[in-house]
């Protein structure tokens, strides 16, 4: 932190739709400074000449991060919103120009944030199965912890480097793992899990590719990444460390045309005497009290315009017309609480500090 009281903080990757609203979040905090701001292709040029939304806020320009002097910035704070692979690399090499705690150095407690899904899995085969390469850095795996803020926050507190949840896995943890780590044991049956999901196109990442033109786009929406895809064994992860046993899911994600926006449909089987008001009353409970996670005392059925542009998460839960069985539906923005939004609720728990500032801003509509 610097004499005049602000955190010093830098984002890697920050031409990426996740960097942007990284930078979109944190460029209004009176107790943040930007001091480092990353892009490949993009490095020389000023952010606004990318983003122009983001022009007047005295943002540093963009530079490579081997052009970063690590020691000389003295970041209190670091996100790495790079692809996998890059990001465990560029982490390791932060910690080692730092002689940082984790590489067994005396040296500063910078927190890295990472927005990648190189530390989200406990193990590095599993890894390994699923990316088609060898973890870059399993030396770093056991000190990293998952992110999802809402049922990690004692560790996240003590965290020096911590992995966010992809954009479906926090969807889908948030709607179910209340259900299968119930404190009488699972309510439902785990088993029977199947996820449909939907995502708006900025989940593609900003690359440039054919299929995610406007007119290959608009107008159509499609599954993909059927019967395999990667947040699959992440999502098992999290459920198995709930249910106490190993949980397979069947997990179908859909693109469709539209901009922001995550929505969750999750098929489960009650166990023996349970009711969906059941599961209903127990997300009700898990979640009392929690600033970003919302579940309606109503019927209403959450959608993508309800939490577009915010932090927050709206879960629910019907009933099935086939009985013992019951729908929980979650929707969260993808950008917000499914990447760059959890990632700053994470800064905050580890910093110490009101866990909701930069994140108030209500949903926009339309």
């Amino acid at each position: 932190m610097t004499d005049h009281g602000t955190w010093r903080v830098a984002v890697l990757g920050a031409s990426g739709y996740t960097g942007a609203d990284l930078v979109r979040l944190l460029a209004p905090r009176p107790d943040v400074e930007l001091v480092a701001l990353t892009a490949e292709r993009h490095a020389g040029a000023a952010m606004e000449a990318v983003f122009p939304h983001l022009a007047g806020r005295g943002l540093p320009p963009l530079q490579t991060i081997e052009d970063v002097d690590w020691k000389a910035l003295r970041p209190d704070v670091v996100f790495c919103a790079l692809p996998h692979a890059a990001s465990a690399e560029a982490v390791r090499a932060i910690i080692e120009a730092l002689g940082h705690p984790l590489s067994g150095g005396a040296g500063p407690r910078v927190r890295i944030i990472d927005l990648s899904a190189d530390f989200r899995l406990t193990d590095p085969a599993v890894y390994a199965e699923w990316y088609g390469r060898a973890h870059p850095a399993p030396e770093l795996l056991p000190h990293a912890v998952y992110g999802l803020s809402e049922w990690n926050r004692e560790m996240i507190r003590d965290a020096l480097l911590v992995a966010c949840p992809g954009c479906y896995p926090t969807a889908s943890l948030l709607a179910l793992l209340p259900l299968l780590g119930a404190p009488q044991g699972p309510l439902i049956d785990p088993d029977s899990i199947i996820i449909d999901a939907l995502s708006g196109v900025s989940g593609a990442g900003r690359g440039l590719k054919p299929e995610m033109l406007f007119c290959e786009v608009a107008e159509s929406a499609r599954p993909y990444g059927v019967g395999r895809h990667r947040h699959m064994p992440e999502i098992e992860q999290e459920f198995a460390r709930a249910a106490g046993a190993g949980v397979t899911v069947s997990f179908t994600p859909h693109l469709v045309p539209m901009n922001r926006g995550e929505l969750v449909t999750a098929h489960v089987r009650c166990r023996q005497g349970v009711s969906a008001a059941d599961l209903k009353r127990a997300l009700a409970d898990r979640y009392a009290g929690e600033p970003f996670v919302l579940v309606p005392a109503d019927a209403r059925v959450p959608k993508t315009g309800d939490v577009r542009g915010s932090n927050m998460a709206v879960i629910n839960v019907f009933a099935d017309r086939r009985p013992g069985h019951a729908i929980v539906i979650a929707a969260i923005d993808n950008l917000v609480k499914g990447s760059s939004g959890q990632a700053v609720q994470n800064m905050n728990i580890m910093l110490g500090i009101e866990e909701t500032k930069g994140l108030e801003a209500c949903p926009i509509f339309p």
